[in-house]
This record gives structure tokens, sequence and C-alpha cells, in this order.
């Protein structure tokens, strides 16, 4: 099987795609390589992919639609796993221009791709971020989430909604998956776990927000690839069920699905941070702050619905998780230099 994986070297896409090409699939791996982060940890990832026979590598962005649109007629994918974007909610607030013109344009670019060149199904990245507001523990999928609180989650949820609309008029397959706090190796270096390590064994001190109080349902990367590749592998189908009365939110009459990936076992920011300390064997210094504006307090994910589906099963204890980054963070800085 041929397939498209946008974001291919970022930290989920890299992981991706990895899984693919040890299943012994064919993949094109798109990326523009920007440095929102460093870049030679893009690279980096990028130079494992090449050493795949079954692995090419697109320079292409996600808003050039020219190129966007040669790409597909010219590759004929038949499936698409759609995991590039504008990453960072609180850069978000900084830059809003930018997560238009990737999220949007971008997401635009990749399904006119699909539905004009026969991609048999969609698979694309939403967030645990378009719960928003919401305070109901956990979160599902039969939840409203009309109720954003930046514009990276607005961006996300609007991806959703165009994949409806592309579900309903051309009957394309799509499926939407909702990523909760993904951590491991090769991760991003503007994420907690990997600031943490840095100023951790730096000998300086880490910012906490909300004291620490809050709750996040970190999700090992590896659980998560498989959650992908298994949501890939089953193509969505309408729901003979669906009621317009009482409408689900996470299906439709038409082949459109939406499902929460994360580790249903939410953990306390101070637990996460005792945890890394341990695997580090370095005490952490705090700098205790206020929640950060657009963050949310807790998460937590009702995975029920993947589960049933496809068999969806994350199997990754923090302590383990947490172990396995600190293992690659040495390993790749020493090699480095650093």
């Amino acid at each position: 099987m041929k397939l498209l994986v946008t974001g291919a070297a970022g930290f989920i896409g890299f992981h991706t795609a990895t899984h693919l090409l040890e299943l012994g699939e064919e993949v094109v791996g798109l990326d523009n390589l920007n440095s929102y982060y460093d870049p030679s940890l893009k690279l980096a990832r990028l130079d494992l992919l090449k050493s795949y026979p079954n692995f090419r590598f697109v320079n292409i962005d996600l808003s050039d639609r020219e190129a966007m649109h040669a790409l597909f007629a010219r590759e004929k994918f038949q499936r698409v796993i759609h995991l590039g974007a504008q990453a960072g909610v609180r850069y978000s607030i900084e830059n809003p221009n930018i997560y238009i013109q990737s999220n949007i344009n971008g997401f635009l670019h990749v399904i006119e791709g699909c539905r004009h060149n026969q991609v048999e199904h969609l698979v694309y990245a939403s967030t645990s971020s378009v719960y928003g507001a919401n305070t109901h523990m956990p979160f599902s999928e039969q939840q409203n989430v009309d109720h954003p609180l930046t514009l990276y989650a607005a961006t996300k949820k609007a991806n959703e909604l165009m994949a409806h609309s592309y579900s309903s008029l051309y009957q394309l397959p799509t499926t939407g998956l909702r990523f909760f706090t993904v951590y491991g190796p090769w991760g991003r270096p503007d994420m907690a776990l990997f600031l943490f390590t840095k100023n951790i064994l730096a000998g300086l001190p880490i910012d906490v927000f909300n004291h620490g109080e809050h709750q996040r349902d970190f999700t090992y990367v590896g659980d998560i690839v498989k959650g992908i590749v298994a949501a890939t592998g089953h193509l969505a189908v309408a729901d003979p069920t669906w009621n317009s009365d009482a409408p689900s939110p996470s299906t439709s009459r038409a082949p459109y699905r939406i499902y929460n990936i994360g580790n249903q076992v939410p953990v306390k920011l101070l637990r996460y941070i005792e945890v890394l300390e341990k695997a580090l064997g370095v005490k952490a210094r705090l700098n205790l702050l206020p929640l950060q504006a657009g963050d949310v307090p807790d998460t937590w994910a009702d995975v029920d619905a993947l589960a049933t589906v496809v068999g969806y099963r994350p199997s990754t204890p923090v302590e383990e998780g947490v172990r396995q980054f600190v293992d690659w963070y040495r390993r790749y800085y020493h090699s480095r230099g650093g």
C-alpha cells in the first residue's frame, strides 16, 4: 500500500512513518522542515526514515496549492495520514496567521487531493484542545466542543467540520483522532517533558504552571502510533443508527468518525515531574506559576470508542514512557557533544 504521511519529520509523523515502513508499506513523507523548533532534530529524524528503501521524502509546504495538487495527481496515494500542522497551543496566541495558513489552508489542500484522486481513507490529527472550556471528565466524543480556548484548537475543530462536509458531499471516508498530550523519544523541544529535562540537567529551574496541580492524560507515542495505524486500516463508514433528532457528534450518515486517542489515566503534573526526577537521578527546582492563558486545568480521555472499533489499548505506564524518553535524550545529545 502507498501512503502519504504529512509532517513526517515531526514527532508523531516520524514515529508513524517508521512503524508503517517496518510493516513493509510504501511511505511518501511530506514536511516543510520549518524552524518552529530546531530543524536539526527534524533532519535527524528524516535521516533515519531515509534509511528505508520504501520511503521517499518530499519537501512541500501544505499551503502550496499547486505543489500539493501535483503531488496527489502524480502519486495516487491509497491512504493519507495527515499529521502535518502548525503545532503549539500558546504559539497560536503569538502568531495566529501561520495557523490559518497551515492548519486551515493546508488541510483544504490535503482533503482536496484526497477527493480528486480516489484516496480510500483520510486519517487526520485533531487534538484534545478542542474540548476547551469543557469540565466534565473524562472527555468524550459525545460532548459538545464549540468553546475552544485558543485559535489552535479552533483550527482543529474547523478541520473536523471540513472533513464532515467532504465525507457528506463526496463520500470520502475521514477519521479524526483527538490526541491527548503525546510524549516520548524524539519529542518536540517545546513540550513540557523536553523543556523540563533540558533545564533539570542544566541545573536550571523549571516553570510549573498552575502550581503543578493540573492533570494531563499523558500518552506514550508508541501507543498513539498503534492507534493511528489501526484506525487507518479501518475505513470510516456511515452510521446507520445516526439520528438527526439526537445527533452523535462523532458519527454521521456520512463515512465520518471522530475518536479520542489517549492513555485514559490522567496524571498530576507534580507526579509527572517526580517520575522524571527519578529517571534522571536529579532533583528539580520548581518555579511555581499560575495557569497560563489558553490552558485547561485537566484532560482525561475516554477511549472506549476507539477500543471497541479497532482494539486500541494503551499499555505504556508513565514511568516506562518517561524512562524511554530520558534514555533517548541522553543518547541523542551525547552523540552530538551536548
